[in-house]
């Protein structure tokens, strides 16, 4: 299935679009998505090539996709891991078909290869987070990730509570916000300011109280994405705090 599916990914390349991702994804050196190549191919067509392998693909399939240097390949492996969690119906398995536990592992043994933001927030909600809300003994891993020296994992930890967030349980998103408060990373910034939006959008007192706690230590772009929603007259008030 692998050579089916590289096969068709590159019939789709574009040349032109994939030197306008190389730039927006920061390929350069030194920066985040330093040696990423890209084929030039939207998300849609993308999914595509997922619904229509996805069910025959093995997970050692996948691994050679998310091996690949080329961007594309690792996000229709992860969009696979994706479409094979959700319709597993097996927490656990024993007879060669790969249950939710199995991806879960599968896919924090290859954090290494989910290496930029697209990749991350595309999967850690629908993988990491829905498998953690079902096995609350195992959540120490997303307090791990946090506190990871990898950029990816950092994400991958705050991007997992968009899963708890939709189900109204904010606990963890919140302690995960703590922790990352003083991560240097841009990126994470924007990440965990996102969720705090969305924790605000269901329940704005639980960022209010955020907010009245922390708002002094937060970066700015951080702030600012955590505020987004809420009156002009609240976010003119803590953006003048800083």
């Amino acid at each position: 299935m692998y050579k089916n599916i590289s096969q068709e990914l590159n019939k789709l390349k574009n040349p032109a679009k994939a030197k306008i991702l190389q730039r927006f994804f920061k390929t350069g050196k030194g920066e985040y998505g330093e040696g990423d190549i890209f084929l030039g191919i939207v998300v849609p067509k993308q999914r595509k090539v997922v619904k229509k392998y996805f069910k025959q693909v093995s997970l050692n399939d996948v691994q050679k996709l998310l091996n690949s240097k080329i961007h594309e390949y690792r996000l229709v492996g992860v969009l696979i891991l994706v479409e094979k969690f959700k319709k597993c119906c097996h927490p656990e398995r024993s007879d060669g078909i790969p249950s939710k536990k199995d991806i879960f592992n599968f896919y924090l043994k290859n954090t290494s290869k989910i290496n930029n933001w697209d990749l991350v927030d595309l999967s850690a909600p629908n993988i990491v987070g829905r498998y953690l809300l079902n096995n609350k003994n195992n959540i120490k891993i997303l307090y791990k990730l946090a506190k990871s020296k990898n950029l990816w994992e950092r994400r991958i930890a705050v991007l997992a509570t968009f899963a708890f967030i939709k189900e109204n349980k904010f606990a963890d998103t919140i302690k995960i916000a703590e922790i990352l408060l003083s991560d240097k990373h841009d990126l994470i910034h924007k990440a965990v300011g996102w969720m705090l939006r969305e924790t605000g959008k269901r329940d704005e007192r639980e960022l209010i109280n955020f907010l009245n706690k922390h708002t002094l230590k937060m970066p700015r772009t951080m702030l600012r994405y955590s505020i987004e929603r809420l009156p002009e007259k609240l976010r003119k008030y803590y953006l003048n705090l800083k």
